[in-house]
């Protein structure tokens, strides 16, 4: 089994958060998910990111790296949205790590690097047509980041909906999000 640091996305550690990371339990598997926003939650997007940006979205990224220091090296990352900034720094800085998981984002590679660490394992999930993962970049980013990665998959799912994944949230795609359940449990039963 695989042990796990989840950081959450632009609303807070919200209950389809800690839903997602029950299943991940209940599957076997050791999870870690801290609060970046240090125990608030934001309605819409917009506020949470609002939030994120007041305190600076360095130190939210800090607060997600931090929550590793004290974890075994050997983690699989998983970050939603804007949890995949820490999650995405931790796979590419921190070595030792077993796998990541990128759900609704992706960076280019050089922002945390040269190239992508050798043999780790990455899974990139988002909407074709969802205007975050789609229209700011993070699709062709995933794209580029398959194509020079030994082990790594770009999954997209059809519709134009962020934070699919979330259950708690209007956004939430049940079909899409089942898939994306799956596929995660495979690769980490394959990781861990």
């Amino acid at each position: 089994m695989a042990e796990v640091l989840v950081l959450h996305h632009g609303h807070g550690l919200t209950a389809g958060v800690r839903e997602f990371t029950e299943t991940l339990r209940k599957a076997g598997h050791t999870v870690h998910v801290p609060d970046l926003f240090e125990g608030r939650e934001f309605a819409t997007l917009e506020e949470g990111m609002e939030y994120a940006e007041g305190v600076g979205i360095d130190t939210v990224t800090e607060r997600g790296t931090a929550a590793a220091q004290e974890l075994p090296a050997a983690l699989v990352y998983v970050g939603f949205s804007l949890g995949v900034l820490p999650a995405q720094k931790l796979a590419q800085t921190r070595p030792g790590a077993k796998g990541v998981l990128l759900l609704e984002a992706c960076l280019p590679v050089s922002e945390y690097g040269d190239t992508w660490p050798e043999n780790l394992p990455v899974q990139v999930h988002g909407m074709d047509a969802d205007p975050f993962f789609a229209e700011e970049g993070d699709v062709d980013a995933a794209r580029e980041l398959v194509e020079s990665a030994a082990d790594a998959e770009l999954f997209t799912y059809p519709g134009d909906r962020h934070l699919f994944t979330d259950s708690s949230l209007p956004t939430h795609d049940e079909h899409a999000a089942a898939q994306v359940t799956k596929r995660v449990l495979d690769f980490l039963d394959r990781v861990g």
